[in-house]
């Protein structure tokens, strides 16, 4: 017998007839003697209703009371699915955050877990009932509810799969696991059987939507294993763990991940001088935006050329503070580039291997695809591209690392 906590996301349980087939799903690993915490998110779209209604009122409403409004949202899941529960004739009780006790900092909008009280929970499991819990929410020592931010709930999952020391904590969602690449831009994408805390953190952070990284993050620092898998088809999914496997049995690389949504922008013959990287950066991120890769140039006449990369929702409001700095540091041009995308490999096995890095961009030069920046840590190597050869470089580099062969997952 296990204990089992099962996170199941806003399409999970969009409709009714959903949340009574999630109810069967939860049932069945009942029935096979496990025991059963349940995490939902609200009904897909309601969330996104619900600040909408609040706009209506102010266009920036009182965090506080955001709070109160959006947790009702997992309120009404947590209800629906613990009566379709009973109904099947499964003791289940529902609980909000605050009625556990997820204590939170007070930080309205995008809390932070900062601990657990899993007595309630314990003593329910142990009289036989499903628990199921809202996800997204927790209360402050002021007793104000709070939220997690945006899939907040995959967080709940696996803080509470912490906290009860959880034998696997499950996210269900509407594919069956994490793939080599995205299957709708390499049809031959493979499903992974495993992949490590640190891949997955990777591959979330380049692009790759199956997980949030606070959730990865926290399963990684408590060592949760977490599988992915889908609500309504059956499958192993994938499982991510602490666990490098043998060496040998290791791909060199385990997915490629890509973001489209990326912008670059340029600061041409800055003095170089001490310290004019942060004078560059400094008011960047003064105005709260986020810098990816960096490269900076020196040319022979004592001047810099120093490129980065933003978000693209960033790149207008960057400029015009670039713009700002080069005028006061006297800079010759401040040039701009919105159609580049990210593409990176990503695999533990790079570990072990040399010669990693050229084999990519042996494979990208065999399509004539200019790299324009490279980034690179000890499980990857980013680059960036013109965004037109995006989906050619994903194909081209699942292809040069055997991603795509039919026994790659000894199928």
């Amino acid at each position: 017998m296990a204990l089992i906590v099962q996170k199941f996301g806003g399409t999970s349980v969009g409709t009714v007839e959903r949340i009574e087939q999630v109810a069967e799903k939860v049932k069945k690993f009942r029935e096979g003697g496990d025991d059963i915490v349940v995490v939902v998110s609200a009904m897909s779209g309601e969330t996104n209703r619900l600040i909408e209604l609040a706009k209506q009122i102010s266009e920036q409403p009182v965090p506080r009371e955001l709070d109160v409004m959006v947790s009702t949202g997992e309120q009404v899941t947590i209800a629906l699915l613990a009566m379709a529960l009973i109904k099947r004739g499964v003791q289940a009780v529902s609980y909000t955050g605050n009625q556990v006790r997820i204590l939170t900092d007070s930080a309205h909008n995008k809390a932070r877990i900062l601990q657990i009280d899993d007595q309630k929970i314990r003593a329910d499991l142990k009289a036989g009932r499903v628990v199921v819990v809202a996800g997204f929410q927790g209360v402050d020592e002021h007793g104000n509810i709070t939220t997690l931010g945006r899939g907040g709930s995959d967080t709940t999952g696996v803080a509470l799969a912490a906290a009860l020391k959880a034998d696997e904590c499950q996210i269900y969602t509407d594919v069956d696991g994490v793939y080599t690449t995205d299957p709708r831009v390499v049809p031959q994408a493979q499903r992974l059987d495993k992949i490590t805390f640190e891949e997955m953190l990777e591959m979330a952070s380049l692009g790759s939507k199956v997980l949030q990284i606070r959730s990865v993050e926290f399963a990684g620092k408590y060592n949760v294993p977490l599988r992915v898998l889908h609500s309504f088809q059956e499958g192993p999914g994938t499982l991510i763990t602490l666990d490098e496997e043998e060496s040998m049995e290791q791909p060199i690389i385990s997915g490629i991940a890509f973001n489209r949504d990326e912008a670059k922008l340029t600061i041409r013959g800055v003095p170089d001088i001490p310290g004019v990287a942060f004078k560059i950066l400094g008011p960047i991120s003064a105005a709260n935006i986020e810098v990816d890769m960096i490269v900076q140039n020196v040319a022979h006449d004592n001047t810099t050329d120093f490129t980065f990369t933003v978000h693209r929702n960033d790149y207008q409001n960057a400029q015009r503070v670039l713009e700002q700095t080069a005028n006061e540091l006297g800079a010759r041009e401040v040039i701009g580039d919105t159609k580049i995308a990210k593409v990176s490999i990503v695999g533990v096995g790079m570990r072990s291997h040399a010669g990693v890095a050229s084999r990519m961009f042996e494979a990208l030069a065999k399509e004539t695809i200019n790299i324009q920046m490279i980034s690179t840590s000890e499980i990857k190597v980013s680059v960036v591209i013109e965004e037109k050869y995006l989906e050619l470089a994903v194909r081209a580099l699942h292809t040069a690392f055997e991603l795509d062969a039919p026994n790659r997952q000894g199928e």
